[in-house]
């Protein structure tokens, strides 16, 4: 699930999982409303490849719209994903 939590924090919680992966796409991708929008990871409780997945869809969106983002409290299991995918140095860490 996301949420607004102020001006250009958004909360996510939940699983980062497939099953909900098209939805938190979609969500992000829709709360990409200021110039940096900073997405907060510290009550997503389960992640897979998706998750990551995710990451980088709402990364690409925010270039198309001539925006940026930040990930904050990722959990240990996506940072782990991303250093196995060699995508580390693109995740886009706040």
């Amino acid at each position: 699930m996301i949420q607004c939590a102020s001006d250009n924090v958004v909360d996510v919680s939940g699983a980062m999982t497939l099953p909900y992966a098209s939805g938190l796409l979609a969500e992000g991708n829709s709360s990409l409303q200021w110039d940096k929008t900073l997405f907060n990871l510290a009550a997503v409780t389960d992640v897979d490849s998706s998750g990551l997945a995710v990451v980088f869809g709402w990364l690409r969106q925010a270039q198309r719209l001539g925006k940026s983002i930040g990930i904050a409290n990722p959990p240990r299991e996506l940072l782990s994903l991303a250093e196995v995918y060699g995508v580390s140095e693109f995740f886009p860490l706040a």
